[in-house]
């Protein structure tokens, strides 16, 4: 088995033993609001030079989390479509809090603290990038809000 595969059946192993993370009430959960103006925003983002989020994380490419397709001419989704974005993005976040989460990790180039793999390149130069520290407020509970994930 080459070292792609062994990591992405690794990858898949760990990502199917993470327990749902949004649960209301509790502490550490996931903004809900916060996602839907700050952070899903992010995915449609266009970059210099990189390929925007939804050019491969959309249903059914296969990628580790999917995010909904737009419908033609859209540049945002609806509520319905929101709710399964957030529900597929916290499958990547290891947890609440946790800021070695895999939605901040892969994206983030290797010398600010990135891993190696994320086949749509490197997203996020630094961990000074805006958007990366959008999400990693998100992740971290620190976006000031007081409304948080409703499942």
């Amino acid at each position: 088995m080459s070292k792609i595969a062994l990591f992405f059946a690794l990858l898949l192993g760990l990502l199917g033993q993470i327990p749902a993370r949004a649960q209301a009430g509790k502490p550490g959960s996931l903004d809900y609001d916060y996602f839907k103006a700050k952070v899903q925003p992010i995915f449609v983002a266009k970059r210099t030079g990189r390929a925007r989020c939804i050019s491969c994380h959309v249903t059914p490419t296969g990628a580790v989390f999917q995010l909904q397709k737009l419908a033609p001419g859209e540049t945002s989704w609806n509520e319905e479509q929101t709710r399964k974005n957030f529900e597929a993005v916290t499958q990547v976040v290891a947890l609440p809090g946790n800021p070695k989460s895999p939605l901040l990790i892969h994206p983030l180039a290797e010398d600010a603290g990135g891993d190696f793999f994320h086949s749509g390149g490197k997203q996020f130069p630094s961990q000074n990038d805006p958007e990366w520290k959008t999400m990693k407020a998100w992740i971290m509970g620190e976006t000031g809000s007081k409304t948080q994930a409703r499942n």
